[in-house]
């Protein structure tokens, strides 16, 4: 037994060395809304919808989100007016109409973030067969961080491995050269890679923010990963409040019920 069990460790081990070299773990970047008290930035997420809108909306939809939802309480703090004219920016293909006839109309606040594609098979034929995923749920659909334990502590680090993604296109080495596939691009932190279809999506300056924030890559990554982590959790920082007065009541209840324990049982002891 003991000989097997040394095969299997000797096995595990050797899968795992295999997997590391072929893919890298999420970069260990931090954020404002990770712990149990951590809350989302609303400058930070109003950047990472600029860099959503004009650089991540050209390939990728976001069909679960609709632009009423950057209102929302624990959002990016749009107002009313700002989703509106937000909204408006965008050119809708609705119908039919009276007539049965489909028409383009600005945006409006009730509707979902529109897609550049009219279906699939043109997203698929626009980006060399690949489909760009959609992001609405990507944070919490990738795992940035490998192994149970480091999960369990840290979380599955979805925002962590789109921020690796975006920002982590490098040279190929020169043993893999040879394999690199036609139109494909050197990546190791793509979970399916190490190629991938997406070129480079981000560059320094690319989108120049309102507020006058630093926009090198790492910035632009760090934003636009921050948003795509609302879009995933819009409801967070309600979960985590609620989350605390329960443990709070909780507390209480525990206390009241040990003194009355005490009461009903100490004529006993």
């Amino acid at each position: 037994m003991k000989k097997i069990a040394s095969i299997l460790i000797a096995g595990f081990a050797l899968v795992g060395m295999a997997h590391a070299e072929a893919e890298k773990s999420a970069k260990p970047i931090g954020y404002s809304f990770e712990g149990p008290f951590g809350t989302f930035d609303k400058a930070q997420l109003q950047r990472g919808y600029k860099v959503f809108k004009e650089v991540c909306s050209n390939c990728h939809s976001m069909k679960y989100v609709s632009f009423r939802n950057l209102s929302d309480k624990g959002g990016p703090g749009f107002t009313e007016a700002q989703v509106k004219a937000l909204a408006a920016t965008f050119t809708i293909h609705d119908g039919p109409n009276d007539k049965g006839d489909m028409f383009d109309r600005p945006g409006r606040a009730s509707d979902a973030f529109p897609w550049n594609f009219p279906n699939e098979e043109a997203a698929r034929a626009a980006n060399g067969g690949a489909l760009p995923p959609d992001l609405s749920l990507i944070t919490k659909a990738r795992e940035g961080w490998h192994g149970t334990f480091r999960q369990l502590v840290s979380g599955i680090g979805g925002p962590q491995y789109v921020y690796s993604l975006v920002s982590g296109f490098e040279d190929e080495p020169p043993e893999l050269a040879k394999e690199k596939p036609e139109g494909k691009y050197y990546n190791p932190y793509f979970e399916n890679g190490p190629w991938i279809s997406m070129p480079p999506p981000l560059s320094d300056g690319l989108v120049t923010y309102d507020d006058g924030a630093p926009n090198k890559v790492e910035d632009l990554a760090r934003d636009v990963s921050a948003f795509l982590a609302w879009t995933a959790e819009p409801k967070m920082e309600e979960r985590k409040q609620t989350g605390f007065e329960v443990v709070i009541y909780l507390a209480i209840l525990a206390g009241l019920l040990y003194f009355v324990k005490r009461k009903i049982w100490r004529d006993l002891h």
